[in-house]
């Protein structure tokens, strides 16, 4: 447990909470504790899913600029490999997640929610890599992964003019999946990564694997890492679980014991 990162944990869905006043500012600190977070919600066995949250006014506004401008380029270059460490370990995380995003993620914010699986975000959202303004560019993954997630194209004129994006034209542009009222978005998160509590989740968690990994590697690739993914399963009881309870009872019955 973090001073500005801590792990909830309620009925199997883990909730990072991000709580660093006023903006969630991504300074140092903050973003080692996310690794650790991360970590520990990738192990604990009683978190099924995880959502990411900023509070009700702001999921986060961005890097530590104050902290940021002081650095030497040869500060820098060390920082920059945990400017990427926080997102990665992030998106490490074997199970679902989902981003619950109010007010503002910019930055390293909104590169934040592009390391969760899925986004909500409220009706008055505002998302954004303003790097750009600042003379630099993203460095905690928003060059990679926001061009995979809303296409190249786009990708760059967001990135090269540093533009607020507003909730209606991410849900528009596939930046976010669904939109809701402010005071509802956490809500609907939470109930969103309860679904899988109780589910297979060594399935999930190869599921993820096999999606992301292909991801990074060309289609025949891809295919072979699914079906090692597939053939392991078959050494878990979820499988012979699964499959007994459908020829037994039909489909959507099966108790999973996540071994």
């Amino acid at each position: 447990m973090g001073e500005f990162v801590r792990l909830e944990v309620e009925d199997g869905v883990g909730t990072i909470r991000l709580d660093r006043p006023k903006m969630n500012a991504l300074d140092a600190q903050l973003q080692r504790e996310i690794v650790e977070v991360s970590a520990e919600a990738d192990q604990r066995e009683d978190v099924a899913a995880v959502v990411v949250y900023g509070g009700e006014r702001v999921f986060a506004a961005g890097a530590d600029i104050k902290e940021m401008s002081a650095m030497t380029y040869q500060e820098l270059g060390r920082h920059a490999h945990l400017l990427q460490e926080f997102t990665r370990a992030l998106a490490a995380i074997g199970k679902p997640t989902i981003s619950a995003i109010t007010g503002f993620a910019l930055g390293g914010g909104c590169e934040v929610a592009l390391a969760t699986d899925v986004r909500f975000a409220a009706d008055n959202a505002k998302l954004g890599q303003p790097e750009i303004l600042l003379g630099i560019i993203p460095g905690a993954g928003g060059t990679q992964r926001l061009a995979r997630l809303v296409g190249p194209a786009k990708a760059k004129e967001l990135i090269y003019s540093g533009r607020f994006v507003d909730a209606q034209e991410a849900l528009a542009i596939g930046l976010v999946d669904q939109l809701h009222p402010a005071d509802e978005v956490y809500a609907r998160s939470v109930e969103w990564a309860a679904q899988f509590v109780g589910g297979p989740a060594l399935a999930l968690r190869a599921a993820k694997s096999a999606i992301d990994r292909g991801l990074e590697v060309d289609l025949q690739t891809g295919l072979d890492l699914e079906r090692a993914e597939f053939a392991a399963l078959f050494a878990t009881d979820d499988q012979a679980a699964g499959m007994t309870s459908f020829i037994d009872n039909g489909p959507g019955k099966a108790t999973f014991s996540g071994s």
